[in-house]
């Protein structure tokens, strides 16, 4: 049984864009899955109906088996413990009036009774917060700081350790690195990898960056104008039997 296993989902717009076509996904345990296309052809909005915040048309979003697409929000609450996301706008993902330490806790205050923890553990808050500092490697004295206090890369980070606070199954990361310069991409991605591996988690990494998704993950699908058109192990990026539109994107990194 897949982690995540999407299944013929439709999702249209309220002015009759089609923007999900059919779209399959699964999405085994503790493993990277890649989805790559050019913006606006339907990736972040993918993201938008796993995480429920968005409803589909038809089709199924079934999480170990379990359907997630036609429960109300009460039955939904604990789900949503096991699929977090990391979005391209660290600012926007944190209150300016919360103190860094106080974004950090509200993950666990809400879903704690729900977390059979097996990676942190509960010593105290300010002991919480300082594992989940330490673990994306961010000073301990950031707890105090506000979001403004801190640069895109920080903030980035500490999305991160939020998001995986409560241990979930799932991390949706979409074009995480994207809003960073370039240095600060390659240390994210690492962090990343090193995440995944240390928490074991699976991904969903989304992102226009081939480069990215070919050293971060173990399969890469390809989406165009909101259909999967091609989808395949990364050995297999270079092989002749690549969709048109793989290739395309290919040559723009040559």
């Amino acid at each position: 049984m897949s982690l995540l296993d999407i299944r013929n989902i439709h999702k249209t717009y309220d002015n009759g864009e089609e923007v999900l076509k059919n779209v399959n996904v699964q999405i085994e345990s503790k493993e990277c899955l890649g989805l790559i296309g050019e913006s606006g052809c339907g990736k972040s909005t993918l993201a938008r109906c796993i995480l429920q915040i968005e409803p589909i048309d038809r089709g199924s979003i079934l999480f170990k088996g379990t359907a997630l697409h036609n429960k109300s929000e009460r039955l939904l609450k604990p789900y949503r413990k096991n699929i977090q996301a990391v979005l391209q706008n660290p600012a926007s993902a944190l209150n300016p009036k919360l103190k860094i330490k106080e974004s950090l806790i509200d993950p666990f205050q809400q879903y704690g009774s729900q977390i059979d923890m097996k990676h942190f553990t509960y010593p105290s808050e300010r002991g919480f917060i300082g594992q989940l500092l330490e673990m994306v490697e961010l000073p301990s004295n950031l707890a105090d700081r506000y979001p403004h206090e801190l640069s895109g890369g920080q903030k980035q980070r500490v999305t991160i350790a939020r998001a995986v606070s409560i241990e979930p199954s799932l991390l949706i990361l979409d074009e995480p690195a994207s809003s960073l310069d370039v240095l600060s991409q390659a240390s994210l991605l690492t962090l990343l990898e090193e995440l995944r591996e240390r928490l074991d988690m699976s991904y969903l990494f989304i992102s226009h960056d081939l480069s990215a998704v070919q050293e971060m993950c173990q399969r890469i699908m390809v989406m165009k104008r909101g259909e999967i058109v091609d989808s395949f192990e990364k050995e297999r990026l270079f092989c002749e039997e690549r969709h048109s539109y793989t290739k395309e994107l290919l040559s723009l990194f040559e």
